[in-house]
């Protein structure tokens, strides 16, 4: 191979991350300029929309959601899916209140069980993906189930009230008039925005998204990442449990319906694929607030809930539409 041929395929292969790259960039500003867009409508048509009160609730709905999904974001970005976060959520909630409450487990016991457990089982669904090759739809679709049922048979389907009010402070107070989940959600970005893009680990999610098996044959270990990736979904819906579970002053095992659907919806909004091998954390965050403020516009506007959902559905339809387009 000459000289010429290697620079002129260096070339290639530097051009080619560039164009990505470039298009990435021009994803995530016309996002952005949509989200102002949408903001400066809302602050003119919805009534009370642009109250202090009003924002911070909407950072405290996209907090809740946004915690969950930077994981997601990851869990997308390899090709794979997770539509149990929901369910997690709930059984969570109801595990906290079980053994804070009949079980008189300290609270912070309690939650270090919950979180661990979070991940084991979202680790367990992880290697049963990874290992057995089955997909990650179905996997995911049978906790979806069996953690839902789980969460109402150790409460009998009955809130379990946790009145400590140190507790509480983690999903109802705030610092300096920032709620703290919207803090730990923003720690959250942080963290998994590190990890994505200045890490062996982060680059290895990418790239088993883009080819899987030239992945594994360049030496990545895509079984072990792949069950690494569901533990921290998992995880990361143990402690969003545990925020909603503050938040309500109960173990509660009805929360955290459609969750699933919001946290995939926030992700794909935000540039990911569902093929796998795109996506970032800055377009995760950008999409779920743009889910949130449409969602609150149209609740200050009356608009009907059934509406709202065929919105939402509209607005993920047209993502997806457009991305397409500038692909090809």
């Amino acid at each position: 191979m000459t000289t010429e041929t290697m620079t002129r395929g260096a070339a290639v292969r530097i051009a080619v991350p560039a164009k990505r790259s470039a298009r990435l960039d021009a994803e995530l500003k016309g996002l952005l300029a949509a989200l102002i867009v949408l903001c400066v409508l809302a602050a003119l048509f919805a009534p009370n929309f642009a109250t202090p009160g009003n924002l911070l609730d909407i950072l405290r709905q996209v907090a809740f959601t946004g915690i969950v999904a930077y994981g997601m974001t990851l869990v997308i970005v390899a090709g794979e899916i997770d539509v149990s976060v929901g369910s997690a959520i709930a059984f969570s909630s109801a595990l906290f209140g079980t053994l804070v409450g009949p079980f008189h487990f300290p609270l912070w016991s309690a939650a270090l069980a919950v979180v661990a457990l979070g991940a084991a089982m979202g680790a367990g669904a992880g290697a049963i993906r990874a290992w057995f090759n089955i997909p990650s739809f179905i996997v995911t679709l049978a906790m979806f189930s069996a953690l839902r049922g789980a969460a109402m048979l150790i409460t009998d389907a009955i809130p379990i009230p946790i009145l400590d009010e140190r507790f509480q402070v983690w999903g109802s107070g705030a610092v300096l008039g920032v709620p703290v989940p919207v803090l730990l959600m923003l720690a959250t970005f942080a963290m998994f925005a590190a990890v994505a893009s200045r890490t062996a680990f982060g680059r290895s999610v990418y790239a088993i998204g883009g080819n899987a098996e030239a992945a594994h044959l360049s030496g990545i270990p895509v079984k072990r990442t792949r069950t690494v990736l569901f533990a921290l979904t998992g995880g990361l819906a143990a402690i969003s449990g545990l925020l909603m579970t503050s938040r309500l002053g109960s173990g509660t095992p009805n929360i955290g319906y459609g969750v699933e659907f919001a946290v995939i919806t926030a992700v794909i909004v935000g540039g990911a694929s569902l093929s796998g091998g795109r996506g970032s954390m800055l377009g995760t965050l950008l999409g779920g607030l743009f889910i949130v403020v449409l969602s609150n516009a149209m609740v200050l506007l009356g608009v009907n809930s059934y509406a709202q959902d065929v919105a939402n559905g509209i607005v993920v339809l047209l993502a997806v539409l457009v991305r397409s387009r500038v692909a090809r």
